[in-house]
């Protein structure tokens, strides 16, 4: 697929230059890295709260920096853990005596990377702790799961919780908590393609599509036929409401990967919403629309997030960040 690009070696680094000048009144680069942070950072008295991983996300992860959600992003290459150098000049960046939460997608090389930047932190008297997100239900066990779009709902609630002055502790616990209640399940229709590689993550053909998808232009767990809006949109609900009691109050998120259509988008979420209703299942609020994406992929993931009264309230808080404003 064509890219417009300059050189598939130096896409990260052009697009985080490009972004920082697109936004200098909220968003700075650190110089000599791929860390974008919070104009304004660090914020005294706040926990700081950093996030990142792989380019190819977009508008993860720099996309929720701002007021109400994250203060730092680090950008790895496409796909690629950023290195821990780079998450502790975040860190830095980001620490104002309160402490720093690391948000972290369940992926071997993140995992492993942003450990070594805490100790890195914790070597120069920074406090640091960490959530690990791993919302994917298409991987059957939950210590192995992957951190996907459910991982906009942990910036979110995190970053609400820093706002109103919680300390490391309790933002943390907010993070857990949303961490323990969200469950999502993602499909494609084509693959994606990582410019320095050129060629296709893998390959489908027209009436195929992948289902239990990751983010990383990884194949899922299941080939069918090609088949209509309503019954993706049942295959991926029924998936993730098998894993989980959603009784209650829930957060919907309807997430585009990159290349689809918000039309198909909302006709997943017609369906997914009649699902629930049908179930007793009271809808809080709902998001469609790109928010955790695997470059030109297209497909789409479901999101359900369990509220109780405080998550209820921290969704409320309002969010300033450049992709997730309320």
């Amino acid at each position: 697929m064509k890219k417009i690009i300059n050189d598939p070696n130096q896409v990260v680094q052009d697009m985080v230059s490009g972004m920082a000048a697109a936004h200098p009144d909220e968003l700075k680069q650190l110089f000599g890295t791929t860390v974008m942070v919070k104009k304004n950072a660090p914020i005294a008295n706040k926990v700081g709260i950093v996030s990142g991983g792989g380019s190819g996300h977009e508008p993860a992860h720099a996309g929720y920096i701002g007021k109400g959600m994250i203060d730092a992003a680090v950008a790895g290459e496409v796909f690629t853990s950023p290195t821990p150098d780079q998450i502790f000049e975040a860190i830095k960046a980001v620490d104002s005596g309160a402490g720093v939460l690391l948000v972290i997608k369940n992926y071997t090389g993140d995992v492993l990377n942003f450990d070594m930047a805490a100790e890195l932190a914790d070597a120069e008297g920074i406090a640091v702790d960490k959530v690990v997100v791993n919302d994917d239900v298409a991987v059957d066990e939950r210590v192995s799961r992957r951190g996907i779009a459910g991982t906009v709902f942990v910036h979110k609630m995190a970053g609400a919780k820093a706002e109103q002055g919680g300390s490391l502790e309790e933002v943390k616990a907010a993070a857990e908590k949303t961490v323990q209640n969200v469950r999502s399940m993602g499909m494609a229709l084509s693959p994606c393609t990582v410019p320095a590689a050129g060629k296709p993550s893998f390959q489908l053909d027209e009436n195929e599509m992948e289902i239990g998808i990751g983010i990383h232009g990884e194949s899922g767990i299941e080939r069918k036929v090609m088949t209509t809006a309503v019954d993706i949109a049942k295959e991926l609900t029924d998936k993730v409401l098998n894993d989980f009691d959603f009784s209650g109050n829930v957060a919907v998120m309807v997430n585009g990967l990159g290349s689809t259509p918000e039309m198909e988008l909302y006709i997943v979420n017609q369906k997914v919403q009649s699902i629930l209703a049908e179930k007793g299942i009271t809808i809080y609020k709902t998001f469609v629309g790109d928010y955790m994406t695997s470059l030109e992929m297209a497909g789409c993931s479901v999101t359900l997030l369990k509220l109780d009264d405080e998550l209820k309230q921290l969704l409320d808080e309002p969010s300033q960040a450049l992709a997730f404003r309320s």
